[in-house]
């Protein structure tokens, strides 16, 4: 393995982005601000951003090996000296640095002294030489398993319940960088028109095999001027799937009942043609407010946003009144770690429960919300159990006028016949779950 060689201003915006990385979500957004701070050029981003997003994947590793050194939880020390030594033991354990590179991990106590107190810059000195000669202790299987795949052992255990030996393919996949997918937005541009877009700015792409209006853009790229001209949006080809299922049809009534940031409710009203109507719920403010730029730009006409928790939907709009509900429930989303690698270390198995409960609580407002002969489609980016058929096995044991329409594709089977899974190491997409729910006239 060739030594890694990192400046002090790589050092300092590496620390400054895992900072940020604490408070500002996505981490890409975190990422892009610090980089901009101290002023990384191309030729450095890639080298960088790989590390990154390194340090955010083995957030789980890197916050034991600094418990055990410091003896106390990561999370109960300075933000700056949290960061710093995540960096220094992401550079220092995890990688070979040339002895240039240990210096400037040495330098980073002056740096921290002028971001806090100088007591923590000391403090970080004293510790640094643990650091550098720590050795890990993998005294079991699931220590091995979980410094292979750099997974909570849990999360593990639970993918090995669902396909056995081929989990180790799906954690590998999860553990991969997922490129740009942009859907192209039908009410102002052609898949044509993008791609000439991308084409005139030397970038590759490829089209998505199983949805026409999915673009991935193989090349780092900022999606940002195409969203605001409303010609394409960023989402995964699983997600757009979605709209295309519960199939909306012009004129219809429809409720998006956890709708931010806006993607799917977008995409229905481009397949409505902008007729009808569709009720868009979210109860986050900052994400509604993202939604209504998006649904903006998109030259969305038929959406009413609405702050409300949609289990009191049925309350505002009565019942039994819907053509068509989305309910793309709020879930652990571990089907995004590919896009959101910090998130892996965050999921606890003790939450599972909490969610699910949430799961139910919407589905039957969903139902509610549904007038006879009207479709509902129920959708997560997780792929435990616990939130996908286990959540439909139950709703469909307690009503007996709910048909699941069976779905053939483009992805496979669920563990429910009828059901619909994507997998990240089968479709090269997130992890995807899909129920069709027809209420019988």
């Amino acid at each position: 393995m060739p030594k890694l060689k990192l400046s002090d201003r790589q050092l300092y915006a590496l620390i400054e982005a895992v900072k940020l990385g604490e408070e500002i979500k996505p981490s890409q957004q975190a990422k892009r601000k610090a980089f901009s701070k101290y002023r990384i050029e191309s030729w450095e981003n890639s080298k960088l951003t790989g590390i990154f997003y390194s340090i955010q994947r083995r957030l789980g590793l890197i916050d034991e090996v600094i418990g055990e050194l410091v003896g106390v939880s990561p999370l109960i020390l300075d933000p700056w000296l949290r960061a710093t030594l995540r960096v220094a033991v992401e550079v220092a354990v995890f990688r070979n640095p040339n002895e240039k590179t240990l210096q400037h991990l040495k330098g980073l106590a002056k740096f921290l002294s002028s971001r806090t107190h100088p007591y923590v810059g000391y403090y970080y000195y004293d510790l640094l030489p643990k650091v550098i000669n720590y050795v890990p202790r993998l005294d079991s299987e699931e220590k091995r398993l979980k410094w292979d795949y750099l997974f909570p052992e849990w999360f593990i255990g639970k993918m090995r319940e669902l396909l056995g030996d081929e989990a180790k393919e799906l954690l590998k996949a999860l553990n991969k960088t997922l490129p740009v997918s942009l859907r192209v937005n039908g009410l102002k541009a052609s898949v044509e028109e993008v791609e000439d877009y991308l084409r005139e700015r030397g970038l590759r792409f490829e089209r998505s095999d199983r949805v026409k209006t999915v673009i991935r853009v193989l090349d780092p790229f900022n999606p940002g001027k195409l969203m605001e001209s409303g010609l394409a949006l960023p989402q995964e080809e699983a997600s757009a799937v979605a709209s295309l299922i519960l199939d909306p049809k012009p004129g219809e009534t429809v409720v998006d009942l956890a709708a931010a940031p806006g993607g799917k409710t977008a995409h229905m009203a481009e397949l409505m043609s902008n007729e009808g109507k569709i009720y868009a719920f979210d109860v986050d403010p900052e994400r509604i407010k993202r939604m209504r730029k998006i649904l903006r730009w998109a030259g969305v006409e038929i959406a009413e946003v609405r702050k409300l928790d949609g289990r009191k939907a049925p309350e505002v709009l009565g019942e039994g009144v819907m053509d068509r509900v989305l309910l793309d429930a709020p879930c652990t989303s571990d089907g995004t770690i590919a896009k959101n690698p910090e998130l892996r270390w965050r999921l606890r198995e003790k939450n599972i429960p909490k969610v699910v409960s949430l799961q139910k609580e919407l589905i039957e407002s969903a139902w509610r919300l549904l007038k006879p002969g009207g479709r509902l489609l129920y959708s997560t980016c997780s792929m435990l159990r616990e939130e996908n058929e286990g959540v439909v096995k139950w709703f469909l044991a307690r009503h007996e006028n709910a048909r699941l329409i069976p779905l053939n594709g483009p992805y496979d089977e669920g563990f429910l016949p009828g059901t619909m899974r994507a997998w990240p190491h089968r479709h090269g997409t997130i992890g995807f779950f899909y129920a069709l729910i027809e209420k019988k006239s």
